[in-house]
């Protein structure tokens, strides 16, 4: 993806010696271990592992919903002590009000933020059209498909500007076709308009399609086992030359990547499990 000069260069994300335990009576179980990752500024960084490996933990550290029992998180060279404005998550779930309007949704955050009235609606348009959702601003959540709900959840995220978009399976709860959909909308999306992103899957496939680098996590206490660079690839394949996702998947080069993150991931399932990673 190409560099946006307007994107704030401070808005990379880095963890520095995490440690999170959870601790229940008695019992203390570390999630995460020892995690040290750096995702640039603008870059669109997948993570991808077992259940219960640490990913959402990650996340949510780096939103400033959790804490970690050590270590430090910071966001553009500032450490992260809660949520804050240079941030945005976009959860599975898509938690629309669903007594306002699509427009009316994607505005509340800026009316909350004190924005004038005109300065409101010019940016409201502004990701409507992103979107591709002009045509069903005054619409309601109820009239809207799975996949247009989570593009108004998106838009509102966009909209309040934020450096940093936090995703946390945004399309987990679609079905396959409107999450393929989904997925080249977030491409056109994150090359039309630079953010950093992090970005949890358990789709292989989509994390490859998506990335410029996918992080492999491994189920003993949130190892990073692998940090792939996806981006060199992309580029060196060409594959902005394909318009459709199955385009993509079919050529060679993310053939290739996608077996070897698969094979990773086979390697932390545990002896005898019969389950194997998502491939779509």
């Amino acid at each position: 993806m190409m560099y946006d000069p307007d994107v704030n260069p401070m808005s990379d994300i880095r963890f520095s010696r995490i440690e999170r335990v959870f601790t229940r009576g008695n019992t203390s179980h570390a999630v995460l271990k020892d995690i040290d990752l750096h995702v640039k500024a603008q870059e669109f960084v997948s993570i991808v592992g077992p259940s219960g490996c640490g990913k959402t933990t990650m996340l949510r550290l780096a939103a400033g919903l959790d804490m970690p029992t050590s270590g430090e998180v910071s966001v553009g060279g500032r450490v992260v002590e809660g949520p804050g404005p240079d941030r945005a998550v976009v959860f599975q779930q898509f938690a629309l009000f669903p007594w306002k309007t699509v427009s009316e949704n994607i505005e509340f955050g800026l009316r909350c933020k004190g924005m004038r009235a005109s300065e409101r609606a010019k940016r409201v348009e502004h990701y409507l059209q992103l979107m591709n959702l002009q045509e069903r601003g005054d619409a309601y959540p109820h009239q809207l498909s799975g996949g247009m709900q989570q593009r108004v959840a998106i838009a509102r995220s966009y909209a309040l500007d934020p450096q940093v978009l936090l995703m946390d399976e945004p399309f987990g709860a679609l079905d396959a076709q409107t999450r393929t959909v989904m997925q080249e909308e977030l491409l056109r999306i994150c090359s039309a308009s630079r953010r950093t992103v992090l970005f949890i899957t358990h789709a292989v496939e989509e994390a490859v399609y998506l990335s410029d680098r996918v992080i492999v996590m491994g189920r003993n206490r949130g190892a990073i086992v692998a940090d792939i660079d996806i981006c060199s690839t992309r580029l060196s394949g060409d594959w902005t030359a394909h318009k459709r996702i199955e385009d993509v998947m079919d050529l060679p080069s993310f053939i290739d990547l996608r077996t070897r993150i698969w094979k990773l991931l086979r390697e932390q399932e545990p002896e005898g499990a019969a389950t194997t990673p998502h491939l779509a």
